[in-house]
C-alpha cells in the first residue's frame, strides 16, 4: 500500500474528527517520507503552537513535610514519625503546577521518539529544544493505561489531539536491536490497523459532508438461540458503516 504520507495524517484527523487542529499543525511543507519524521514534526509544531498559548497547569497533589501548615496535616504519619519533635508536620494540599499528567505525557513521547532509528536531525533538535522546555515536569513511564486518565476541558482540548498523536506512536514504537533506541513499524503495512482507521474516516467524511446519519449499528441474527451458552457462540454481526437519510 504506497500512501502519500501527508494523506495519513489527514486520514488520521478524520478518523479523530480533529479537523480543525489538521490546519493549525500544517504538514503540507513538511518534506519527508517516514511516519517517525512526520510525527516528530506534528509534535513539534503542535507544541509550539500550545507555548504561544501558554502550557496547561492544574492543581496536582502534593505531600510535604513543613514547618508552616499548609492544606490538610496527615495524622497518621504525624503520629507514627512523633512529628511533634522535629516541630514539622507532614502535609497534603494541592498546588497549582504544569506537572499534569498530559504534560508528563508529551515530554515523555518526545524522549521516546527522539531513541528512534533514522529520526531526521532536524526533527531530534527540535524535540531536544522542547524537551528542555518540559525540564520541570516529571518523568513517567508511558503504559496504555495512563491515555485514559488524562482528564481535559473545554479550554485545553488542544491537548487532546496532541495525545492522540503520542498514542499512535507509543503503540507503534518498537524495541530496536540497538540497545536505548526504537524503531517505528510501519502501521500502513498493517493490515488491521489500516482498517480500523480507513473505516474511522469514512465516518467521520460523511458525517461532516454529506446530510447521512452515520453510526455503526449490530445485526441481530434471525434466530433465537436456545440458552445464554449458545447465545455466546455465535459471532457477532455490527456494520462498518451504516447510511440512513435523515428524517426518515
Amino acid at each position: 500500500m504506497n500512501i502519500p504520507i501527508q494523506n495519513i495524517y489527514y486520514l488520521l484527523c478524520y478518523a479523530w474528527d480533529k479537523l480543525p487542529e489538521k490546519d493549525v499543525v500544517a504538514v503540507d511543507a513538511i518534506a519527508t517520507t517516514t511516519l517517525a519524521d512526520l510525527f516528530a514534526k506534528v509534535l513539534i509544531n503542535g507544541t509550539n503552537h500550545l507555548l504561544k498559548r501558554g502550557f496547561d497547569r492544574g492543581y496536582v497533589s502534593q505531600h510535604e513535610w513543613t514547618g508552616r501548615l499548609r492544606g490538610r496535616i496527615a495524622f497518621q504519619e504525624t503520629v507514627r514519625k512523633n512529628a511533634t519533635v522535629t516541630g514539622r508536620l507532614p502535609c497534603d494540599f494541592d498546588e497549582l503546577s504544569y506537572n499534569v499528567l498530559h504534560n508528563r505525557i508529551l515530554k515523555a513521547t518526545m524522549r521516546r521518539l527522539i531513541r528512534t532509528e533514522g529520526l531526521a536531525a532536524e526533527c531530534s533538535e527540535g524535540l531536544n529544544r522542547l524537551g528542555r522546555l518540559f525540564s520541570d515536569i516529571q518523568d513517567i513511564d508511558l503504559t496504555g493505561r495512563v491515555f485514559g486518565q488524562v482528564q481535559l476541558h473545554r479550554n485545553n482540548q488542544f491537548y487532546d489531539f496532541l495525545l492522540k498523536v503520542c498514542e499512535l506512536i507509543y503503540r507503534n514504537l518498537l524495541v530496536s536491536e540497538k540497545p536505548g533506541t526504537s524503531k517505528f513499524m510501519d502501521f500502513v503495512r498493517d493490515r488491521r490497523q489500516m482498517a480500523v482507521l480507513f473505516e474511522s474516516f469514512i465516518r467521520t467524511f460523511y458525517r461532516i459532508h454529506t446530510d447521512f446519519r452515520v453510526k455503526r449499528e449490530d445485526i441481530n441474527w434471525r434466530w433465537l438461540a436456545a440458552d445464554q451458552v449458545a447465545a455466546g457462540l455465535l459471532p457477532k454481526m455490527q456494520t462498518d458503516i451504516s447510511l440512513t437519510v435523515k428524517g426518515m
